[in-house]
């Protein structure tokens, strides 16, 4: 059997030597994702729109919300989103060190949101106004634990980036994603200030 000498040229090739991944297509794909956050969003807020004052001789939201509580939960989610600006901020500039800084404590402020939530939680069921007390308790544990969810993902996502950023630097893939991140915890935050504004404040003062 003869030796046949294949040219590199005619090898074939299983990858694509140019750039495959279309500038901007990661961020429109995004936004579609958000829209379609919206939507469920929307969703749940004309569910309790429609049954949240069904409270089954049970307790209103005038019986049941600590507004001083809530407003210090508030309070940690909007100071998680300024200190994810100031990450983002320090990523233009390059400085990697202190992107890493504002993303941690951006984590810090995300985690005693959560907390606080859990906390509230855990007290309405204790006094008995579990999600299956009323439809409108049914409403709401389904929103904001909805919201709450979406921030633990947030803050696994955040958790994911800094190993990422802190392994590789912020290379463009990271800039990227950091960027797809912030879009994604100020919707976060835009949805909150419609939770605490219709959820709570109507609920108490209405």
């Amino acid at each position: 059997m003869s030796d046949t000498v294949i040219d590199k040229a005619d090898k074939p090739e299983f990858y694509l030597t140019e750039e495959h991944h279309p500038e901007g297509s990661t961020m429109l794909g995004f936004w579609l994702y958000l829209m379609s956050d919206c939507l469920i969003f929307a969703v749940l807020f004309a569910t309790y729109g429609v049954l949240g004052r069904n409270y089954a001789a049970g307790p209103s939201p005038a019986d049941l919300f600590d507004l001083p509580l809530v407003a210090i939960n508030t309070s940690m989610l909007l100071l998680s989103s300024i200190t994810y600006g100031f990450a983002m901020l320090q990523m233009e500039r390059k400085e990697k060190g202190a992107t890493l800084f504002w993303l941690a404590i951006t984590g810090i402020f995300g985690l005693a949101f959560l907390g606080l939530e859990l906390y509230e939680f855990a007290h309405l069921i204790h006094e008995g106004a579990g999600p299956t007390r009323s439809a409108f308790l049914s409403c709401f544990f389904t929103l904001v634990g909805t919201h709450g969810l979406h921030v633990t993902f947030g803050i696994v996502w955040l958790v994911t980036l800094m190993v990422q950023v802190s392994m590789r630097g912020l290379i463009p893939e990271n800039r990227r994603r950091l960027m797809c991140l912030s879009m994604f915890w100020h919707f976060l935050d835009v949805v909150w200030i419609g939770v605490f504004s219709f959820v709570y404040l109507m609920g108490v003062l209405g």
